[in-house]
């Protein structure tokens, strides 16, 4: 199987010379890319109250980024050898700071929409520099969950801050201020690496090689998670408004669940190169399943901030082993590049079926047990990979052993 007999793109006695900083920059790119998807629930809820936008017409909104974050991926994965992570987040960081601050003084939805594809590309370019920085790593879930403890502890500063900013300064504050932040992320740029890959010769050719069924089944695992636990998320600051639980309050509950989320990842980053596949991959989506679920079927304040905390927690685990697995099956990094689009390209869809279901229904209950099925359906895909894996890695822990 591909990407059997190594753990990541480099050798283990290259991975001893990793520096501290790469995983400082891993952590600052993982804040970066994901700031747009993680905070466009306060955007959207803002923007409604604001200028009326209908719930419909934000999930189009949220679509628009989610896809052109999608499409910056898919266009460069086969590129992925011959780039450069350091010079890609500088880009990242020019366009999203720009898209950011531009939409700060818009109120009609076709320029912001606008504002939305450009700040999509950026984080695109974004989470492609993460991914193949965490591919430097002798255990590239590690990486990736280093990174994310990282990000889940600023986002939890965020979430108590952008809400009283957006109560002081209204929406254009909120974009002023996640302008800024995506400012002083890029400043971090230093920290990833600059080269373009271990392999200028093996690398693009096997960039452009069939995936192989290995490989189809990771994406549509991804897929699956994704639209599964994700469809709620650009909206479930309007289900917690819509069972009274405030902005302000609901900031804080997903402040909570993004520190319970930063010790979860420093869990996983701490075993995960001891751990199994298949029980641990099923059981976290499972949780995000039963999470989603919950998160729009619950009405008290209480148990949606359970529920919040628990889809958090839940997504974080499952992204970082999808990830890992997908290093696994893949060493030189398309692979994981193409199953972050896949992510972007189904949340954007979900954002788009949870607005018309909204709209049509006239509430969000439907959207979450719709989700659990759907993280079913992700366990049964992915199983018999994680179960092979799982049976035939004696030699790959032995490596990883080695290489930290």
């Amino acid at each position: 199987m591909p990407g059997l007999d190594a753990g990541s793109a480099t050798t283990p006695e290259a991975s001893v010379r990793v520096p501290l900083t790469l995983f400082l920059g891993v952590g600052a790119a993982t804040a970066a890319a994901h700031i747009g998807n993680n905070f466009t629930t306060f955007l959207i809820g803002g923007l409604i109250d604001h200028f009326g936008f209908t719930p419909l017409e934000m999930g189009i909104w949220s679509m628009a980024e989610m896809l052109a974050y999608a499409a910056a991926m898919f266009i460069i994965a086969p590129r992925v050898a011959r780039v450069s992570p350091r010079l890609l987040f500088v880009a990242a960081g020019a366009l999203v700071v720009a898209a950011q601050l531009a939409s700060a003084t818009m109120t009609s939805f076709a320029p912001l929409l606008g504002g939305r594809l450009v700040s999509g590309i950026g984080f695109g370019l974004a989470n492609t520099a993460l991914n193949l920085s965490a591919g430097r790593a002798a255990h590239p879930a590690r990486a990736i969950s280093i990174g994310i403890a990282c990000q889940t502890a600023l986002y939890a500063l965020i979430n108590i801050g952008l809400p009283m900013v957006g109560e002081a300064h209204g929406v254009a504050g909120e974009f002023v201020a996640l302008a800024g932040l995506s400012a002083v992320f890029t400043l971090a740029a230093g920290w990833l690496p600059s080269d373009r890959g271990q392999d200028p010769i093996a690398g693009p050719a096997a960039s452009r090689s069939p995936l192989g069924p290995d490989g189809w089944r990771v994406l549509v695992a991804m897929a699956l998670f994704t639209f599964g636990s994700m469809a709620i998320w650009p909206f479930i600051e309007r289900a917690a408004h819509a069972i009274s639980i405030s902005a302000v309050q609901y900031g804080r509950y997903q402040s909570l669940a993004t520190i319970l989320s930063a010790l979860g990842s420093v869990t996983l980053a701490a075993f995960v190169a001891r751990l199994r596949r298949a029980r641990p991959i099923a059981v976290a989506l499972l949780a995000c399943g039963v999470s989603c679920a919950a998160v729009t079927t619950v009405t008290a304040g209480w148990a949606f901030g359970l529920a919040l905390i628990g889809l958090n927690v839940g997504f974080f685990i499952t992204y970082a082993l999808l990830l890992g697995v997908a290093f696994e099956v893949e060493t030189h990094g398309r692979l994981a590049v193409l199953c972050s689009a896949t992510w972007l390209t189904m949340m954007a869809l979900g954002g788009f079926a949870t607005g018309f279901i909204a709209q049509t229904l006239g509430n969000y209950r439907a959207v979450g047990p719709l989700g659990l099925a759907i993280c079913v359906l992700g366990v049964v895909t992915i199983w018999p990979l994680a179960r092979r894996l799982d049976k035939t890695d004696g030699g790959q822990r032995a490596r990883v052993s080695v290489g930290h």
